[in-house]
């Protein structure tokens, strides 16, 4: 089985993306620090980020792979290629219309998405014009999707999950030239944001060149094949987009929050997305194709042993991912960010909404892999309902917790309505068959949490004898230490609870799973 070999090619690239995204964080933390400034930025670069990840990647993981795939299946790599090009044709158009039309009104989407500026006029004012600036990105960024669809469908891993390095290296890139004062920080930033989509887009198009799929440029065409993308898409962008929704939410509510509070979730987001990211997404984009072959050649019980891997795999990452965050997030936000213009109370409320949003992780995790089962049977209407019931639960909790715990409580309403919407999707896939849970994981998991409980009394004990030092050499040295040690009493916590088993380990490495 190759899913594991795709899934450590997709998490290895997505951790090189995290890395150079990290630096990136660490500039602007250094150099900006948590002002209006900072906050009028993350608006501009969230809304078309919003755009991408709730229009393009929800509607091209639910509805595009699953139909490309089809076709690559049954009608052979030029038919596919022939479908890709019309559905590239009509999304270029179309998202071309798309942003010149919205460009006038971004005053109105940056309200939208941070009302509480209005009452500080210079940070909405320039949160407008840096949206203006990164809008367009949205286009490239989009089309970038599709060709990943492509090369992802095809098996082919690498490059789709490489391309983010491009985005923060143009940005670092960016900020070092801020010093030169040829331009402003905020236009500086948002003008590489820019010019970083239509390199991304560039290497992609390359990168499917070379695959043989090639896309050349044509009309667009409103035909059939385009009609049941967007009949599967628009309810597939809501519920993939479910996250984005709930981040755009805590992003609203925290507008109204003292200056700087729009960062903390920001900071604090990138975290938690390190895990997230290697795992949750390397885990559905590489099970996504690999899921879609077997139902169409009606090998089901190899679909559900699949899917059976990989959640043990996820579970297996994310449990003590998550513990670990929750308990050492403040002095590793203040080991990664607090220099120069970010100081320890940045640190410490960030920290703090990081451990809030790592509550959710698994959960986070396990709806990326259920939705992916329902896309992979093309029903993205069943994860759609479920989605909107999340989203309005996120509200309601976010009314709740604004309260008494500010900033923290948005992440914890996002991290609590994850799991709501983790739980009832997976009710819903042993319903109808769709997922079976084997003998050996209903075995592992009990032990997985027992283990990620025991490393969590660990981490929490060594941070009581070994007190977090003020001096950054010394606080690398210490937070290594942690992480190195919570990672091997996991390892045996695990091995002596029975979770799993170095010749497990020697199998997989051999590739016999």
């Amino acid at each position: 089985m190759h899913l594991y070999k795709s899934i450590a090619t997709v998490g290895g690239f997505t951790f090189l993306s995290r890395v150079t995204g990290f630096i990136r964080d660490a500039l602007i933390a250094g150099i900006l620090g948590v002002s209006g400034l900072t906050d009028a930025f993350f608006v501009a670069f969230k809304l078309p980020n919003f755009f991408r990840r709730f229009f393009a990647e929800g509607a091209f993981n639910a509805a595009f792979i699953p139909l490309f795939s089809g076709v690559l299946v049954s009608s052979g790599p030029l038919a596919a290629r022939l479908y890709g090009e019309k559905i590239f044709a009509l999304l270029l158009f179309s998202l071309a219309g798309f942003v010149i039309l919205f460009e006038p009104f971004m005053q109105w989407a940056v309200f939208l998405f941070a009302p509480g500026f209005e009452a500080t006029p210079e940070r909405f004012d320039l949160a407008v014009t840096l949206s203006r600036i990164t809008f367009p990105y949205i286009l490239f960024i989009s089309l970038a999707s599709l060709l990943s669809g492509i090369l992802n469908s095809m098996g082919k891993f690498a490059a789709p999950a490489g391309t983010p390095i491009i985005l923060n290296l143009t940005m670092s890139v960016a900020l070092f030239m801020i010093f030169c004062e040829w331009i402003s920080p905020g236009e500086g930033l948002a003008w590489a944001v820019f010019f970083a989509g239509i390199l991304q887009l560039g290497w992609l198009w390359v990168s499917c060149y070379f695959q043989g799929m090639g896309i050349r440029f044509s009309y667009p065409q409103f035909s059939p094949e385009a009609k049941k993308l967007l009949f599967l898409g628009i309810p597939g962008a809501i519920s993939a987009g479910v996250f984005q929704l709930n981040f755009l939410m805590d992003g609203i509510f925290a507008s109204w929050l003292s200056p700087g509070s729009v960062s903390y979730l920001f900071y604090a987001d990138r975290l938690n997305q390190l895990p997230l990211g290697l795992v949750g997404i390397a885990v559905s984009t590489a099970l996504l194709p690999e899921l879609i072959r077997h139902i169409k050649l009606n090998h089901y019980k190899e679909a559900h042993y699949t899917q059976n891997r990989a959640l043990e795999f996820a579970l297996a990452v994310t449990l003590p991912a998550a513990v670990g965050l929750i308990i050492l997030g403040t002095p590793l936000v203040a080991l990664l960010f607090e220099r120069g213009a970010f100081t320890s109370q940045d640190a410490q409320a960030t920290g703090y909404t990081l451990s809030a949003f790592s509550i959710g992780l698994p959960a986070y995790v396990l709806v990326k892999i259920f939705q992916t089962q329902f896309f992979a049977r093309q029903d993205t209407k069943t994860p759609m309902k479920v989605a909107i019931v999340a989203v309005g639960l996120n509200f309601i909790l976010n009314c709740l917790l604004i309260g008494p715990f500010s900033y923290v409580g948005l992440a914890l309403s996002t991290a609590l309505s994850a799991w709501v919407n983790a739980t009832v999707l997976g009710i819903l896939l042993l319903r109808k068959e769709w997922f079976i849970f084997d003998a050996r994981l209903k075995g592992v998991l009990p032990r997985l949490i027992i283990a990620s409980f025991l490393m969590g009394l660990f981490c929490y004990g060594i941070q009581l004898m070994m007190p977090f030092p003020k001096a950054s050499l010394m606080r690398m040295s210490i937070v290594g230490f942690w992480i190195l040690g919570g990672g091997l009493a996991y390892i045996i916590s695990a091995r002596l609870v029975g979770a799993f088993y170095f010749s497990d380990l020697q199998k997989l490495l051999k590739n016999k799973y």
